[in-house]
């Protein structure tokens, strides 16, 4: 069936970077081809670092991309648009201003006069369930309930597209559910002076609980790896069958290896430039125990390791990753599965565990590789911190240089790998006194 819905935003080839020193940039977004349509929620669905909330600001006007054609409603974006407004993952709400005052904003904005702006702001409030809490300050609110005033204001302007960027991640798991079904309801009811609804997210069943359309994003550059449309009906059924379906397809596809070319030993795409994820090793020793144990024995579901260690894949998936980066376990098809290495890292004394981390972690990451051939070369066998993140800094961002070196430290005193003098951010051979 061909779809003859109007698209509200088109991207082409879009591409995003930013300049990380004099020559180098660092890609953001590498050919970014999409279309909204009415009559739709879109997930953007991906890992921090993807692009998510960077396809927002573009598609809001509110950032330029380096390259390709952002289209509304047929006409170029040059700037902020008329027709989009925003639900922000804080709150974003003036604490100075009632409710009223702060829904009545975004008319203010666009110089409608207080007796139009008035009746708006009430019916907006009163279609998500704010009703009697019109003077009241947002320091008397509870989270939701500012969530709340935050989709009012974004709905007082009606707009043709609504961006949502993970605007239930603050809330706690209770007070996101009923705000994301109220949200539903409404929209199946056709309340909402919305045509069409782009959502950011990185949780997996939320997506596939609202979306119509689920876009899958890969990270470094952000790039789409999978589109897929969700047929279910709403309300949607989490213990449905379909339902859990396309969550393990889902997973499977986030945590698929790109196909290519590696010499033995090396990890895909590994090098100094890849950034590593602040983890620590208690939280790495934590993830193997868990998959050994039962009831998984040494292979796990990703979402039913999700759901028994209540872990978004923002923090499921660096954990993961980097037990597979350090050849303790492996993943494939949404499954995790311990390696040898990683089965006899749980069964073994903590001795044992530090000698076979600090192995791996040499046999495997470039830059504690990188490290160590520095200090055992050096006469003093000691080299400054800074030596290695100017290293860093040619690939990456300060503060990824930052956190991945200092994920590198962590790992490398507890592997005895090399030490590390906070005192005088210097790495040696020696144990400190």
């Amino acid at each position: 069936m061909i779809d003859t819905s109007k698209p509200l935003v088109e991207l082409s080839h879009v591409r995003q970077s930013y300049s990380i020193g004099s020559e180098k940039e660092r890609a953001v977004l590498d050919d970014v081809n999409l279309t909204i349509r009415e009559r739709e929620i879109v997930g953007l669905l991906g890992r921090s670092g993807s692009g998510k909330s960077t396809i927002l600001r573009i598609v809001s006007g509110l950032a330029k991309a380096s390259g390709g054609d952002v289209r509304f409603m047929g006409e170029p974006v040059t700037g902020p648009v008329d027709g989009v407004a925003m639900v922000f993952q804080s709150f974003a709400l003036f604490p100075w201003l009632t409710v009223m005052e702060n829904v009545e904003l975004g008319l203010r904005a666009k110089k409608v006069s207080e007796a139009a702006a008035r009746p708006r702001a009430l019916k907006a409030i009163d279609l998500i369930g704010l009703d009697g809490f019109e003077s009241a300050y947002p320091k008397e609110l509870s989270g939701g309930m500012r969530q709340r005033v935050g989709f009012a204001r974004a709905l007082v302007v009606n707009p043709q597209l609504l961006l949502m960027d993970e605007p239930f991640s603050a809330l706690d798991v209770l007070t996101a559910e009923t705000l994301r079904t109220d949200l539903l309801d409404l929209w199946v009811e056709g309340r909402m002076p919305i045509k069409s609804i782009l959502l950011v997210t990185h949780g997996i069943e939320e997506a596939v609980l609202m979306c119509d359309r689920i876009v899958v994003l890969q990270s470094n550059p952000g790039r789409i790896a999978a589109e897929m449309h969700v047929k279910m009906p709403h309300p949607r059924n989490r213990l449905d069958p379909e339902f859990r379906q396309l969550v393990d397809h889902i997973y499977g596809i986030m945590t698929k290896r790109e196909d290519v070319a590696r010499r033995e030993g090396l990890f895909p795409g590994l090098g100094l430039g890849m950034t590593l994820p602040r983890i620590s090793t208690n939280t790495l020793a934590g993830m193997l125990e868990e998959v050994a144990a039962p009831p998984y024995n040494g292979k796990a579901d990703m979402p039913a390791l999700a759901d028994s260690l209540q872990m978004e894949i923002d923090d499921l998936f660096p954990v993961a990753e980097t037990l597979q980066l350090l050849r303790f376990a492996e993943m494939a098809e949404g499954d995790i599965r311990l390696t040898p290495a990683g089965k006899r890292f749980v069964e073994a004394d903590i001795d044992v565990r530090k000698k076979l981390f600090g192995d791996h972690l040499l046999a495997y990451v470039p830059l504690a590789q990188r490290i160590r051939r520095v200090l055992d070369e050096r006469p003093t066998h000691t080299a400054p911190a800074t030596r290695f993140r100017a290293e860093l800094e040619d690939y990456m961002s300060e503060d990824y240089a930052e956190t991945t070196l200092r994920s590198v430290t962590n790992w490398g005193r507890y592997g005895e790998a090399f030490a590390y003098d906070e005192s005088s951010q210097s790495f040696s051979l020696e144990n400190p006194q």
